[in-house]
């Protein structure tokens, strides 16, 4: 039983820091001039609505799922950062 727990745990670890190299490499850099932003904003509404429906339904069912609230939480402030690179940073 427990491990099914440990598979969402490192899943959900697995992807929130998918992100990490390219927020690395773009604030080294400060160039983010390759990231499209069209691909960056599907990628944070992807993020948002499947965590809103997450939350929604855990909460409808009266579970909890704290290794998607962790991944996606991970992920749109990732993507976040990269939209603000994007912006923000000359290339």
């Amino acid at each position: 039983m427990f491990y099914h727990y440990l598979f969402g745990w490192l899943g959900a670890f697995f992807f929130a820091i998918c992100a990490i190299p390219q927020a690395l490499q773009t604030y080294k850099t400060k160039m983010a001039g390759d990231l499209s932003m069209l691909f960056l904003l599907f990628w944070l509404l992807g993020e948002a609505f499947t965590m809103f429906y997450i939350i929604v339904d855990d909460s409808l069912v009266g579970v909890s799922h704290f290794p998607l609230y962790a991944n996606y939480t991970a992920n749109m402030i990732l993507v976040l950062y990269l939209v603000y690179a994007k912006k923000f940073y000359k290339d």
